[in-house]
């Protein structure tokens, strides 16, 4: 009798301290998770609030928040400068499809036994945690009108380059081309994983039923990388929304006749040139409606498509 009481004993003294050990770990995981959740509420719920609040006043930045209702809505839908930077916005995202295929090609070509593909995976990779600025800074000299490389490059095949930086014509696609040189590098490296972990035995079987290049491609290589094709078209027409910087240190006054200013670089402008922090934050709200939209169409169009992407 006095064994089993013992046994009983132990047995709830074990209950006790894992018990206990649960509620340990329970306080460690609480505490890791607040942390974010606490830097998400002060530094993203709360600067959401009050420009949304901002967005109906006539707020400079520094005075009294003033509520006008409407008015700076209103008055962003007339602004044609608006409608403009809007449309340069996603013209510039016309450097995400061109992106992505190049980014495939390339993970395509460096997938296969060739010789210094890590190395080729560095270079292009470089581009990706270089400093946007610095890079922005170098690509505004090559493509100066006078000494530019790049018109250097075309003067040896006998053709005059344009100013490219000043020129209405040649101003987003000048843009767009450094984009898609800084960002390819990251989604080769994530299409180069993906086409790595397509199992082998899918291809050895597919060529044992007679299946040729294009039937291997069309029905095991892009099924099984549609997840990473989706996630970074959500993702790069996110940050293309809010491209700001190129563009503020290439075109500073917006480009000729305002074609490289973006809805970013103009809400900067309102909010810190002009100080009209109500109309910025108008603009802003506006634009993240837009970018909440977009992605939920991409989300919708990825189910209609019936494939998982778990």
């Amino acid at each position: 009798m006095e064994v089993t009481d013992k046994k009983i004993t132990d047995v709830n003294k074990n209950v006790k301290r894992k018990s206990q050990l649960y509620k340990d770990e329970q306080k460690a995981a609480i505490a890791f998770i607040i942390i974010p959740v606490i830097g998400f509420i002060v530094f993203s719920m709360i600067p959401f609030f009050i420009s949304l609040y901002a967005s109906f006043t006539d707020w400079n930045g520094i005075g009294q928040m003033n509520f006008i209702g409407l008015a700076n809505y209103k008055s962003l839908f007339k602004d044609e400068y608006f409608w403009k930077t809007l449309y340069n916005t996603f013209y510039l995202m016309l450097g995400i499809p061109i992106g992505l295929m190049i980014s495939f090609l390339l993970a395509s070509a460096l997938s296969r036994r060739i010789v210094g593909k890590t190395i080729f995976r560095v270079i292009y990779y470089i581009p990706v945690v270089s400093s946007l600025a610095a890079i922005s800074i170098l690509w505004q000299w090559a493509y100066n009108g006078d000494f530019g490389l790049v018109n250097q490059i075309l003067d040896i095949f006998g053709i005059q380059g344009p100013n490219w930086l000043q020129n209405v014509n040649t101003v987003k696609p000048a843009i767009i081309i450094m984009a898609v040189w800084k960002g390819v590098g990251y989604s080769m490296l994530l299409y180069l994983a993906a086409i790595q972990n397509v199992p082998r035995t899918f291809y050895e079987a597919a060529e044992l039923d007679g299946a040729n290049a294009f039937q291997r491609f069309r029905f095991i290589t892009w099924p099984m990388v549609k997840p990473i094709t989706f996630f970074l078209i959500v993702t790069n027409i996110i940050g293309g929304s809010q491209v700001f910087t190129e563009v503020n240190i290439m075109t500073p006054t917006g480009g000729p006749q305002y074609s490289s200013a973006t809805v970013v670089w103009y809400l900067w402008r309102q909010a810190f040139n002009n100080w009209k922090m109500g109309y910025a934050s108008a603009i802003s709200v506006v634009l993240g409606l837009i970018i909440f939209i977009i992605t939920a169409l991409q989300f919708y169009m990825n189910r209609r498509s019936n494939y998982k992407l778990d």
